[in-house]
């Protein structure tokens, strides 16, 4: 097995909290942030259950400092400042750490939140708009905040491949660290709920008004959600060095696309497949090893059911799943990072998250989800699903020290 990937420091912001420490107390609440309370002024998001953060923009950059008081920062690079820099804090990164390190960050609604600002400005102002908003529209807009608020200068890039971007950030933060081409890289990804992600997901009709059901016969869609959830991925040569504490292993990862639809998947579960295969096979583990699968479950028709077929081709007896997204919501490009983050927390605290609202079982594949949280329990192994329009595919496979 070649040089393990390390992960030494974790962030998070989501609904359900704003720290680890606030997420850690939610998830033994079995609390839910999705609910019909809104901060965007939306038709949609004041009908529709989603799970947002109720801190507008200013809250939150409250919570940072050192920021410019005059420069536009969109709610997706806000997000996600947040959560690296925790994830920065708990690694122990210092300044010349930072400075020679990497980041891979990844969003899908990039700045869209004051794209939308400058769009209104530009049509009803005599000016045409105030081009700072437009600014931040572009995905890598928010990494280049995150590096700039942590001083990040050796490797900087952004990944946008929809909802498995995350994941696919953490894939290529490993392949960096193994390559040789950094010790240090910081991966994740952030989203903040705008009109543009909720119009634009109503109009493909996989929206639900209810709450979300992941895996259950009778699922209705999504809930949209938004998060930041962010990595310290190291070299074990770097933690030796810095005397760091890891907290679990990068062990495997797969992505793979089955170019099946453009937003569907496919309904053998192809991509998914290929995915979790090879993040079983990059381990060295074998499936039966694995001892809890943190879903990608939407909650829409098609890709529970895909997801399920493609778990029944590879587990002869399939260990605990459960889909977390009834609690966060589907947080788009962020999903990946928040499921990781808390895949870590389910290793260092022998947890395994319930899949909430479930009632009764897809006729297709019979899988039952964990319905309750379960605690106490030996978890080595988990593997993490993303799967992102197009049928872009990724699994990461998070492993005890």
């Amino acid at each position: 097995m070649s040089a393990r990937v390390l992960i030494t420091g974790i962030g998070s912001v989501s609904s359900i909290g704003l720290s680890i420490q606030e997420l850690t107390d939610s998830i033994l609440k079995s609390k839910t942030g999705v609910s019909n309370t809104t901060r965007l002024d939306s038709i949609l998001a004041r009908t529709l259950p989603t799970a947002q953060i109720q801190l507008s923009d200013q809250e939150l950059k409250n919570k940072l400092s050192g920021l410019s008081p005059k420069h536009v920062y969109s709610r997706t690079a806000l997000l996600g400042m947040l959560a690296a820099q925790e994830a920065s804090n708990m690694a122990g990164l210092t300044s010349h750490d930072l400075i020679s390190a990497g980041l891979v960050s990844s969003s899908s609604a990039g700045g869209m939140d004051k794209g939308e600002f400058f769009y209104e400005d530009y049509l009803k102002s005599s000016t045409k708009g105030n081009l700072k908003f437009a600014l931040t529209h572009d995905c890598g807009d928010s990494a280049e905040q995150i590096a700039a608020l942590l001083n990040i200068q050796h490797y900087i890039t952004t990944i946008s491949t929809a909802c498995s971007s995350a994941a696919n950030a953490m894939i290529h933060a490993a392949r960096l660290i193994k390559s040789g081409m950094c010790d240090i890289v910081i991966a994740g990804g952030t989203d903040a709920i705008c009109k543009f992600t909720i119009n634009g997901f109503n109009s493909l009709m996989i929206l639900s008004d209810e709450p979300c059901q992941p895996f259950d016969k009778n699922r209705k869609g999504l809930n949209l959600g938004e998060a930041a959830g962010y990595f310290v991925l190291e070299s074990e040569a770097s933690v030796k060095r810095r005397g760091a504490k890891p907290l679990a292993v990068l062990s495997g990862y797969g992505n793979a696309c089955d170019a099946y639809h453009q937003t569907a998947s496919s309904p053998n579960g192809e991509g998914a497949y290929l995915a979790m295969m090879q993040a079983i096979k990059v381990s060295g583990y074998a499936p039966a090893e694995i001892d809890y699968i943190n879903a990608h479950g939407t909650g829409t028709q098609n890709n529970d059911l895909s997801e399920s077929v493609a778990l029944k081709r590879i587990f002869e007896t399939l260990p605990p799943v459960s889909s977390t997204k009834a609690m966060t919501g589907h947080t788009l490009a962020a999903a990946g990072g928040i499921e990781a983050v808390m895949s870590v927390l389910a290793i260092q605290n022998g947890w395994i998250f319930p899949n909430k609202n479930f009632q009764e079982a897809i006729e297709e594949t019979g899988i039952i989800p964990v319905t309750e949280l379960q605690t106490n329990k030996s978890i080595k192994h988990i593997l993490s699903n993303s799967f992102g329009f197009g049928g872009n595919n990724s699994s990461l496979l998070i492993s005890a020290c």
